[in-house]
């Protein structure tokens, strides 16, 4: 399938500042990860911090709430911020409260019914 990149605008929960970017979607992320450039130029408000587990191996990054809208689809979303990252990165959880997944045939995102349980 390889990369799936997708346009996503993104922006601070007041939606007050709002930019569009390239993501790339990653099915092996639980949460949505954002730059730490790019939280700073929205102006996004740390609520905390989180121990992840990374490739590189355990990391502490900070925690935020950001604007996220894929396929006409917004909401505001958890996500963290990292300063080891220069592009967007797309976790599950976001796909899965916009209702969204990655078609493995086409490699672009689809409609998916949100499951209750």
């Amino acid at each position: 399938m390889g990369h799936v990149w997708v346009k996503v605008r993104i922006g601070d929960p007041e939606m007050r500042k709002i930019i569009e970017v390239d993501a790339l979607v990653d099915t092996g992320a639980t949460l949505t990860v954002i730059p730490q450039d790019l939280a700073r130029e929205l102006g996004l408000t740390v609520t905390g911090k989180s121990t992840v587990m990374s490739a590189g191996g355990l990391l502490e990054l900070e925690r935020t709430r950001v604007w996220v809208e894929l396929e006409g689809r917004g909401e505001v979303i958890p996500a963290l911020i990292s300063g080891i990252i220069d592009k967007v990165l797309i976790g599950v959880t976001t796909l899965e409260v916009l209702g969204l997944q990655v078609d493995p045939v086409t490699g672009k995102l689809r409609e998916w019914t949100i499951l209750l349980y």
